[in-house]
């Protein structure tokens, strides 16, 4: 699955030089949040959101700064302030320094992005050129239309047990983190101690995922190291 798979083609813009109301209406209109600027050649040249119009002279929100820090910013953020609040164009407002994801790209890498930059949504560009854009709801349905695995053959317990013991073997943080792993007819009992209740849920979710796994019953302990004897009890 690339970034072409997950976007969405129609996309939303506007152009840098429409107007703030404009683009007010074309969110409203639309039902988004924000939306990608494009100029005549169809390069992204920004980002508007509803957070660029929200402190406007309009609807007296406009942001007042204190006088000192006026001085200590040289008058820039000030300056900035008033451009926000009373700039008429989108090129004005809109954040310029955008981030953009080639249609190669990967799930992981679109994740990645969105997380770096805390953004909720990305524009995918094919040389250059807007072809569609992807958000976080874009993730979730394709989470969502993942076709559950087939359900596995049922497999003996022993062979069972040794899966189940080689997943969570991966995640042992102490040679005692599960001290015995009980099968029975497909359903796992986990033993053993931790430090952290993080650490008991990852081992139930790691037996949880082994094919062939159909209920984990949990009973692994969370003790804190410096008050047992490290594991000694």
């Amino acid at each position: 699955m690339k970034a072409i798979d997950l976007m969405t083609p129609r996309v939303i813009t506007i152009g840098p030089e429409e107007t703030i109301a404009e683009a007010a209406r074309k969110m409203l209109a639309n039902n988004i949040s924000g939306m990608p600027v494009v100029d005549a050649a169809g390069k992204v040249v920004g980002i508007i959101s509803e957070g660029d119009l929200l402190r406007r002279v309009e609807l007296g929100t406009e942001r007042h700064r204190s006088w000192w820090l006026g001085l200590v910013s040289g008058g820039t953020v000030p300056a900035e302030d008033f451009i926000k609040s009373h700039a008429r164009r989108v090129a004005d407002v809109m954040t310029s320094h955008v981030v953009t994801v080639d249609e190669n790209a990967t799930p992981d890498e679109v994740v990645r992005v969105m997380e770096t930059r805390r953004i909720k949504r990305v524009p995918v560009v094919s040389r250059g050129a807007l072809v569609g854009i992807v958000s976080r709801a874009n993730l979730l349905r394709a989470l969502a239309s993942v076709s559950p695995e087939t359900p596995a053959a049922a497999l003996d317990d022993r062979v069972l047990k040794e899966r189940v013991a080689a997943a969570v073997k991966e995640l042992s943080w102490d040679s005692r983190s599960h001290d015995a792993i009980v099968v029975r007819n497909g359903a796992v009992q986990l033993w053993g101690f931790v430090s952290s209740e993080s650490q008991r849920d990852a081992l139930r979710v790691a037996a949880e995922g082994v094919p062939g796994v159909k209920a984990v019953e949990n009973n692994i302990q969370v003790v804190d190291p410096a008050e047992s004897g490290a594991w000694g009890l």
